[in-house]
């Protein structure tokens, strides 16, 4: 979050008219948005849950702020289930309870409407993250072109594909870190740096949390590689994973639509059919440590997961295993 956003809201920050009757509700419902909620993801999210049902209350003759009641935020929830899955609608009810609870403690309403109202049940076993063989990633990091001719005739010597190393440095931080996509992309050239001899990783993880984890050797000879062809180790402070600069003229921190797009075209050009994205070298990462009889424990700690359920939701070797099974059925 920048401190724009504070000083300077923009306009798609203000509250609807149902959430600012007053100023002083407008003013609370604001801070919400900009003091207590610090990742630009769940602000987005959030802002379009209240968006969401202060449009349903409008269309019910719902005008006042302090007329919304428990049945009326059960009965928004009831027609969401109708529309969307179960993370969503609670999702959009944890960002109802948690606004009307900071009315309440800014004293802009008595009770929280929110408070009572239960959300749908939902029960995650098994991630649904599209995950890839351990062969599948290492085809896809292998198809990825490091050099080019400097002839555009394909004749001369060659020279270093920048962009190519650059892809497939970014994709092997997550998998063999375990990392998560906004971690990657916000690290420094700093964040890569030497301890023990050996090549380690500084990661920023969600609630401003460091998680420095120690590379594996091909990670170490990718990053090496990459940031010795970019000339970027005089850069500490400088994004690690920048655009080229090809269409602006200067070089920008990649994003995640960025890398998202670069991981399809990847794959498209290794021919794999899986719909993979950012998320899967997670998880791809992690099933394939536990395959090679890694520890839940250290696979825990390496992708920086609270509770080690979360860490199960990665492990994906139960899919194989069905697969064989499946093949028994001899018809």
């Amino acid at each position: 979050m920048t401190t724009e956003i504070i000083l300077a809201p923009r306009p798609d920050l203000q509250p609807s008219p149902l959430f600012s009757p007053t100023p002083k509700a407008a003013k609370r419902v604001l801070e919400f948005f900009t003091a207590q909620i610090n990742n630009d993801h769940t602000r987005k999210a959030y802002l379009n849950a209240t968006r969401r049902f202060a449009e349903w209350c409008d269309g019910r003759g719902i005008g006042q702020l302090a007329g919304v009641q428990p049945v009326h935020v059960a009965a928004f929830v009831k027609e969401l289930q109708g529309e969307f899955s179960p993370p969503t609608v609670k999702q959009h009810l944890a960002a109802l309870r948690m606004l009307f609870d900071w009315l309440v403690t800014g004293h802009v309403l008595d009770v929280n409407p929110a408070h009572a109202v239960h959300g749908p049940k939902y029960v995650v076993k098994k991630g649904k993250t599209p995950v890839l063989t351990a062969d599948e990633a290492r085809e896809l990091l292998d198809s990825i072109a490091i050099a080019r001719k400097t002839d555009k005739h394909g004749a001369g010597p060659e020279e270093p594909a920048l962009v190519g190393l650059r892809d497939r440095a970014l994709i092997a931080v997550m998998v063999y870190t375990f990392a998560r996509i906004n971690a990657v992309l916000q690290m420094k050239v700093k964040d890569y740096f030497v301890q023990g001899r050996r090549g380690w990783v500084r990661l920023h993880e969600k609630g401003g949390k460091e998680h420095e984890v120690p590379c594996h050797h091909t990670l170490e000879k990718y990053l090496d590689e990459y940031i010795a062809a970019a000339g970027i180790a005089g850069d500490p402070d400088g994004p690690l994973f920048r655009t080229t600069g090809r269409k602006t003229g200067k070089q920008h921190p990649m994003r995640q639509q960025d890398s998202y797009r670069m991981i399809q075209r990847r794959a498209a050009d290794a021919g794999i059919k899986t719909r993979i994205g950012n998320h899967t070298w997670r998880a791809t990462g992690i099933t394939a440590y536990l395959k090679n009889k890694g520890t839940l424990e250290t696979a825990q700690h390496i992708a920086n997961h609270e509770s080690p359920r979360t860490t199960k939701l990665y492990d994906r070797r139960q899919d194989e295993i069905s697969l064989d099974e499946v093949e028994r059925i001899a018809i």
